[in-house]
Formats: structure tokens, C-alpha cells, sequence
């Protein structure tokens, strides 16, 4: 390389790297200076003129538009930035210019960025670039490359200088949809939150209506609405296996295809047996009678065994390496949801199958004291009341329970009036239309209770009239006591689900009831008042009496053909010494 152009070079290394002087400041610099000092700059491939050395103003002004140019980029966000190549030859060359210069310079506020020594500019027309070796003023042994284009360096000195606040980058401003824009964050979730309550409200009453409709259909069709809700109750509850089974760390690496077969297989054989038993306790009188069902009345339980039987070989025999946590998994995660899901359902069967009363009314209170926490929780609701379920608060609570017990003493001593309502089934085929008769049970029946002397005093001179006794039955008591529970006991059914979507990160078991979620975020509660009620009744309310069918059960299972025979034939003899005409 000649002298000229290595001269050239050093120039060109100086006037990047030299500091502003305390005689200009960067306001003072002139536009034209800088076009000048660019044109200067962009000859300098050609062959120079006797070298000349530059200023301290020149090399000021050079260094000043490199530096805008690179903040101007940086600014502009242009991909094709400056990048810088750092390395120690190139730290040490850049500084040592800056050391020199900076005592010189005191009324900087502050310090100027150094100057790295390679600057590589990607031009965006394919120009050829030159290559400037640099040297330092102090020593001419430290040379480095700077990479220059003519087309990046001639805007960079052409450009104004700045504010130092102007050259700040700035954040990216946060683009917000057009449907959202002018609408305040609070507005749309109160709009959400109004347009779910609508929709709860409004599916809250086509429910209450269909099973109101059910209702008068007939004890049949409430059967099956039991059985359609376990049903959905157990596919969504069994859904979450495999959900389960995905958080291991030793999942498998496929699917066991024996997985839902065994679901629906135990869940079939666990509803013969249970409706098996409760259709053979209820309808003996049919049963017993039918040569063709007495089969299956005789044997049932050992029918039943069997079946139960075949699905445990069925699932040892699916055993395979690979899958022998998941499978196992399976078989107690079904078991447990036939103990909760199926169990519970059957006993709520048995409660329509003792008159519709003992169904209709508990389930009414459950979804009395659903909707009144709801809507007290709403209004004044503040205090949570248990973490399991952060939108339960202790106002709601209180608020339904009293609301609750109200609520029960009027709607039970409503639908106590209808032997529809309070007879225990006899024929599935009556309706709220058919003429339904039975004797009462005892706490449907009307007492009066006297009161004493003082206290009757009392209440005569209060109200102004003669009040010797209250008329009650005890049915009103039974009311109360379901009604504390559903108040007290049974939201902790609502609770435990919750607890159980939290383990899974679930809001909802499902989506089968708009604005409700699944089928079983309603069943929860339900499940375990069916339970009560059953045990409930069974032990303080129902009269173990000798009825036609244990009679004829005993006859049929107990009794040879001569025996049963025998028997025809007194009876008939001691109902014609009655006066009582026996056909033949």
C-alpha cells in the first residue's frame, strides 16, 4: 500500500475516535460542515492530494456522525445494524486515542461512547468496500481493519446531530385489538360476568322445568333420569384417568385398549346387581308371581357374582408389560367411582321407589341452598370461607342456610298434601294423573299439641284469640333435619369436588350443562343428601310391616308345590267362612 493512502488511513482512524473539544459543542455543528467534511471523506479512494494532517475539529466532526449513524440505526430497528468486533487489538487501539484526548476536555457532562475499531456496514447495493488499515497517533506498529462502506458512511455524516434524550430507543408500543380499543378492561368482565350469570340463570330454570315435567310423568321416568346423570357422572369422573395417567413420569408409550371396555363393563355389572336388588325388594309381588322372572329373583345375587367374576379375568388376562401401572391404576380408579358414583345412585332410586316425596324434596333443598349461596354471595358476600373454593364466602353460607330452612317447612308442607307425592310405589305405570291411594305413613298424619296452661295464656291475650294447641306432623321435624343438613354437611360434597378439580387444574368436570359445567359439578351434593336420606328414612321413618310380596317371597322359596297347594286351599276356605266370595 503506498504512503498516501496509508497516511489516508490514519486520518480517517483519528477522526473516528477523537472526542469532542471543549470549543464546540455538539449543538454548534453545522450542517454544512458536515456535508463538506463527507465529501471530503467519500473522495478519499482516489488518489490524494499532498497529505494534509486534520484538525481536531475535522476528526471531532468524523467521529460525531459515525456515532449518530449507529444511533440513528439502533433507533430505526434496522436488522442490519453495526455489528462490532471486539477483540484486544481493537480495544486497545480505540482507547488509547480517547486517553489522549480526555484531558483536554473538561466541560463534557459526560463521557463519550469509545469507538471500536471494525465497523462493518452491509451496503444495500453490492458496492465494493475499502479497506483502511489503521494506525494510532502514538505508535505506528498497531494496525487494524476498518471495513467502511461508501454508500453506509455518506448518510452517516450527512445526518444532524441530536439531543442526546432524542437518541434514547424507545419501547415498542403495545398494539391492542380494534374490538378492544376505547373499551376499559373492567367494562368487558363485567359484560363477561353479566352474560354467565344470564346463562346460568337461564339453564337454572330449563332444568328445574324438565324435572318438574319428569316428575309428574311417573316414578319410571325418574328412574331414568337417575340413570342418565350417573351415567354422564361416571364418564366424566372415569375421563380424568387418563389426565391422570399423563402427569407421570413413567407414562407409557401407548394406549391400553382395554382401558374404557372394563370402565363400561364393571359399570354395567355393578347397576344389574344393584337394580336387581332393589326391583326384587319392591316388586316381589310381580316377581314372585312370574314363573319367567323367578329365575333371575332366586338367583340374582350369584348372577351378579359371576359377572363380576368374568370382568376380574378379563382384566387379569389384559395384563401387559408396559402397562401394568396404568391398568392398575384403572382397576382402583373404577372401583372407587362405582363405590361414590353407582352406590349413591342406587340408594336415591330406593328413595322414589318410597314415595316421590323422599326424592323430590331433599333434591329441592339442594338446589335451594345452591342458588340461594349464589345469590347471597353475589349481593353481600365478602368473607371467603373456605380455600378449596375461593368463591364461596361465609355471608353465603349463613344467607343460604336460613333461606334453606325456610324454604323447606313451606315446600315440603306443600307437596306432603298428595298421595301422588307420599305412597310408595306399586305399579310403575301410575302417573301424576293416575288415582294414587295408600295409607300414610304416620309422619304425614295431622297431630295437635297442647299447650301448657301459662304459655296458652300468653298467646290467647297476644293475639287476641283462644289458642289451646298447634297442629303439626311430624313430618316438619324430618323437614328440619334434612334442611340442616343440606345447609351444613352437604356443601362439603361441593367441596370435595372442588378439591378434586384442583388436583387436576380443571375448572369444570365437563361441559354437558351451559354455564354449569358438567354434569357432575350439580351431582356433587346431590349424591351425598341421596345417601343421607336413604339412611335416614330406613332408620327413623319407615314401618317394617309384613306385606303381600315378602309373604308370597316366602311361599315361593320356603314351600314345596304340595305345601303351596295346602295352602290355596285353607285360605280359601277361611275367607268363604268370612263371607267373602272367592273366585275360582
Amino acid at each position: 500500500m503506498t504512503a498516501q493512502s496509508r497516511f489516508a488511513s490514519q486520518s480517517m482512524f483519528a477522526a473516528l475516535n477523537v472526542e469532542s473539544s471543549g470549543e464546540e459543542s455538539e449543538e454548534e455543528i453545522s450542517e454544512s460542515e458536515i456535508k463538506s467534511n463527507a465529501t471530503t471523506s467519500s473522495t478519499m479512494t482516489e488518489p490524494p492530494a499532498p497529505p494534509v494532517q486534520m484538525t481536531k475539529t475535522a476528526r471531532k466532526k468524523a467521529s460525531k456522525a459515525a456515532r449518530l449513524e449507529k444511533l440513528k440505526q439502533r433507533e430505526a430497528g434496522k436488522p442490519n445494524g453495526i455489528p462490532v468486533a471486539k477483540d484486544a487489538t481493537s480495544v486497545e487501539a480505540s482507547s488509547e486515542p480517547h486517553a489522549a484526548s480526555s484531558s483536554n476536555h473538561t466541560k463534557e457532562s459526560e463521557p463519550e461512547p469509545v469507538v471500536e475499531s471494525v465497523y462493518e456496514v452491509p451496503s444495500p447495493m453490492a458496492e465494493p468496500t475499502v479497506t483502511i488499515p489503521l494506525e494510532d497517533e502514538s505508535s505506528s506498529k498497531d494496525d487494524t481493519n476498518l471495513d467502511l462502506s461508501r454508500s453506509a458512511l455518506k448518510p452517516a455524516l450527512e445526518s444532524k446531530s441530536k439531543p442526546l434524550s432524542s437518541k434514547l430507543e424507545a419501547p415498542s408500543p403495545i398494539v391492542v385489538p380494534s374490538s378492544q380499543q376505547g373499551a376499559p378492561p373492567s367494562d368487558a368482565e363485567t359484560v363477561k360476568k353479566r352474560q354467565n350469570i344470564l346463562t346460568r340463570t337461564l339453564w337454572t330454570f330449563i332444568m328445574i322445568g324438565g324435572f318438574i315435567g319428569l316428575l309428574l310423568m311417573g316414578h319410571a321416568y325418574m328412574i331414568l333420569l337417575v340413570m342418565l346423570c350417573q351415567t354422564l357422572v361416571y364418564r366424566e369422573v372415569t375421563a380424568l384417568f387418563t389426565l391422570a395417567q399423563s402427569d407421570k413420569r413413567d407414562e407409557v408409550k401407548g394406549k391400553d385398549p382395554w382401558s374404557k371396555t372394563l370402565n363400561w363393563y364393571f359399570f354395567a355389572a355393578t347397576n344389574y346387581f344393584l337394580y336387581g336388588e332393589s326391583i326384587i325388594y319392591y316388586f316381589k309381588h310381580v316377581v314372585f308371581s312370574e314363573a319367567q322372572l323367578l329365575p333371575f329373583a332366586t338367583n340374582h345375587r350369584l348372577i351378579s357374582f359371576a359377572l363380576y367374576t368374568i370382568g376380574l379375568m378379563g382384566f387379569v388376562l389384559s395384563l401387559k408389560k408396559g402397562y401394568l401401572k396404568q391398568q392398575f391404576g384403572l382397576f382402583c380408579w373404577v372401583h372407587m367411582s362405582l363405590l361414590l358414583i353407582v352406590v349413591s345412585s342406587h340408594f336415591i332410586v330406593n328413595n322414589i321407589l318410597e314415595g316421590l316425596i323422599w326424592f323430590w324434596v331433599p333434591a329441592s333443598l339442594v338446589i335451594c341452598n345452591d342458588v340461594f349461596a349464589y345469590v347471597w354471595g353475589m349481593s353481600i358476600g365478602r368473607t371467603p370461607l373456605i380455600q378449596l373454593s375461593p368463591k364461596k364466602t361465609v355471608e353465603g353460607f349463613v344467607g343460604a342456610f336460613i333461606s334453606t330452612v325456610l324454604f323447606s317447612l313451606l315446600w315440603g308442607s306443600y307437596f306432603m298434601q298428595f298421595n301422588y307425592m307420599i305412597c310408595p310405589v306399586h305399579d310403575l305405570g301410575v302417573s301424576a294423573w293416575s288415582n294414587v291411594q295408600c295409607v300414610p305413613n304416620p309422619v304425614f298424619v295431622w297431630k295437635d299439641w297442647q299447650i301448657p296452661t301459662p304459655l296458652a295464656t300468653v298467646l290467647s291475650t297476644t293475639f287476641q284469640t283462644q289458642i289451646t294447641s298447634i297442629s303439626y306432623v311430624p313430618y316438619h321435624f324430618h323437614l328440619l333435619s334434612m334442611s340442616f343438613f343440606v345447609s351444613l354437611v352437604a356443601p362439603f360434597g361441593g367441596f370435595f369436588a372442588s378439591g378434586f378439580k384442583r388436583a387436576f387444574n380443571i375448572k369444570d368436570f365437563g361441559h354437558s350443562i351451559p354455564g354449569h359445567g358438567g354434569m357432575t359439578d350439580r351431582m356433587d351434593c346431590q349424591f351425598l343428601m341421596g345417601v343421607f336420606t336413604y339412611v335416614y328414612y330406613s332408620s327413623l321413618i319407615r314401618q317394617h310391616n309384613v306385606t303381600v310380596g315378602s309373604l308370597l317371597q316366602k311361599i315361593v322359596s320356603g314351600l314345596s308345590v304340595d305345601d303351596q297347594l295346602e295352602l290355596i286351599v285353607d285360605l280359601k276356605r277361611y275367607l268363604e267362612g268370612v263371607g267373602v266370595q272367592v273366585p275360582c
